[in-house]
């Protein structure tokens, strides 16, 4: 965003018709995976268990390498910057930077309810397929309103 591909998409029907298209079979492929994902109980057992700032430099790495992160932050932060309030590129970091401790905030919340619901999933083989297919049918519905979506 900050060097200005944000532009690029705007002012390009064909780069942006290839993006949306490559971000609707993108999430098709995940609706796939969703779907035919296996469910059964899993012994993790074995692997060694992650201290909590591991599992944050996991989280952190992730998002790094994590190109719907870049797009998203490509398609929704340059909305909210203004030319005349100074350097759009501090304007970007700024907003990336409040972005993330709402994002750090709001994704602990959910961590700390979501393990006592796991342990329902663990448990039951149905509630394991049906979570999967249900979030395949949001997959391919994302998808769908990607590849139609208008400029």
């Amino acid at each position: 965003v900050a060097l200005g591909l944000a532009a690029v998409f705007a002012t390009s029907a064909l780069a942006f018709t290839a993006l949306k298209l490559l971000g609707a079979a993108y999430l098709v492929w995940l609706a796939w995976g969703a779907w035919n994902a296996p469910v059964g109980i899993q012994d993790l057992s074995d692997a060694p268990p992650m201290t909590a700032l591991q599992t944050y430099g996991r989280g952190v790495l992730m998002n790094i390498t994590n190109p719907k992160v870049a797009i998203f932050f490509m398609a929704f932060l340059p909305q909210f910057t203004n030319p005349t309030q100074g350097n759009i590129t501090w304007q970007l970091c700024l907003l990336g930077a409040v972005f993330i401790l709402a994002a750090l905030l709001t994704f602990s919340t959910i961590a700390w309810f979501a393990a006592s619901f796991g342990q329902v999933f663990k448990r039951s083989l149905r509630a394991q397929r049906t979570l999967n297919r249900v979030a395949s049918v949001v997959f391919v519905g994302l998808a769908l309103r990607l590849a139609t979506a208008q400029r």
